[in-house]
C-alpha cells in the first residue's frame, strides 16, 4: 500500500479517493471545499506527506492546474512525483515536466475516463512519463484501473505528454459514437413505423455489433425520461474534441466524423441560426420556397 496526496475532489477526484481508501491506501487529499479537504492548503497536503511523495492532480485543466503545478513545484522536492490526472491539452505537459524537472521532481500525465462511474467500475488510464515513474505508481494505477487484465484498462502510451494525447483521441472517438446514438435515436422517432423507440435501443444492448457502454447509458436514461423531453438539447464541449480536430488538420488526417459530431454540438447551442437563415433566404430568391418569418 502506498501514500498518495490527492488535489481537487469534484466528482472525480472524490470518488477515486474512496476507491484508494477502499484498498487500503492512505489518501492525503486537499480541495477548497473545507467540508471535504483533509488538509488546509497544498503545503498543508505536502507537509502531511512522507518523503518520497507522489501527489495526483484532479483539477480543471489548463490554468488552474499550471498554478497547481507551479505551487506544487515550490513545495515538493527531489524524487518526488506529480501525477497530472485532468484533461490538460498535452501540450502542456512537457512545461509541467520541465519545471517540475528543475527541482528534480518526476512528472507523468494520465488520462482518466470512466466519469462517476469510476468508483465501483474502476478508470481507464492512458499514461505518460518515464518507465521508472510508472512503474512507482503502478500500485495506484492498479487500483483505480477496472478489474482483469491490466493491458484492457491501462496503458503506458509513451513519453510526457502521450497520456493525455491518448485520452484526447479517445474523447474525439467518444463524440462520434454519440453522436450516431444520437442521430439513430432522432430517427427512430421520426419514423411512421417504430412505435416503441426505447424498446428498440434496450433491444441493441446484447448481441448486435453496437453494444456498448455508451449504449447502456442512453437506454438507462431512457428509462427515466422515455422521449428526453426533460432536456434541453445544449450540448458543451470540454475541449479535447477541438484539440483531436486540430491534430487531424495537422497531420492530414481525414476526420469527418470526428468533426461532424463537434459542430453537430456547436449547432445545439444556437437558437437562432444566421447560417440557417441565410439558407432559407437564398432557397427563396432563387427558388420561391416558402419561408417562416421571425416571430411567425
Amino acid at each position: 500500500m502506498v501514500q498518495l496526496g490527492l488535489v481537487g475532489l469534484g466528482k472525480m477526484g472524490f470518488n477515486m479517493r474512496e476507491r484508494l481508501r477502499a484498498a487500503g491506501h492512505e489518501v492525503v487529499g486537499y480541495d477548497r471545499n473545507p467540508e471535504v479537504s483533509d488538509a488546509a492548503s497544498l503545503a498543508d497536503l505536502v507537509a502531511k506527506l512522507t518523503g518520497p511523495r507522489i501527489v495526483w492532480i484532479m483539477v480543471p485543466a489548463g490554468e488552474p492546474t499550471r498554478q497547481t503545478v507551479i505551487e506544487l513545484g515550490q513545495l515538493m522536492a527531489e524524487g518526488d512525483l506529480v501525477i497530472d490526472g485532468g484533461n490538460s491539452k498535452f501540450t502542456d505537459d512537457k512545461l509541467n515536466a520541465d519545471l517540475l524537472a528543475a527541482k528534480g521532481v518526476g512528472y507523468l500525465d494520465c488520462g482518466v475516463s470512466g466519469g462517476v462511474w469510476g468508483k465501483d467500475n474502476g478508470y481507464g488510464l492512458m499514461v505518460g512519463g518515464a518507465a521508472s515513474d510508472v512503474a512507482r505508481a503502478m500500485p495506484i494505477f492498479n487500483t483505480l484501473r477496472p478489474e482483469g487484465p491490466r493491458e484492457e484498462g491501462f496503458s503506458h502510451a509513451g513519453s510526457v505528454g502521450a497520456g493525455h494525447y491518448a485520452k484526447m483521441i479517445h474523447n474525439g472517438i467518444e463524440y462520434g459514437i454519440m453522436q450516431a446514438y444520437a442521430e439513430g435515436f432522432e430517427l427512430l422517432e421520426a419514423s411512421k413505423v417504430v412505435e416503441d423507440v426505447p424498446a428498440v435501443i434496450k433491444g441493441w444492448q446484447r448481441g448486435t455489433v453496437v453494444r456498448s457502454w455508451l449504449l447502456d447509458l442512453l437506454v438507462r436514461a431512457l428509462d427515466e425520461d422515455p422521449d428526453l423531453d426533460d432536456l434541453e438539447g445544449y450540448v458543451e464541449d470540454s475541449g479535447e474534441g477541438r484539440w483531436t480536430l486540430e491534430e487531424a488538420v495537422n497531420h492530414a488526417v481525414p476526420a469527418p466524423v470526428l468533426s461532424a459530431a463537434l459542430f453537430a454540438r456547436f449547432s445545439s447551442r444556437q437558437k437562432d441560426s444566421s447560417a440557417m437563415r441565410a439558407v432559407a433566404a437564398l432557397r427563396n430568391q432563387f427558388g420561391g420556397h416558402a419561408v417562416k418569418k421571425a416571430g411567425s
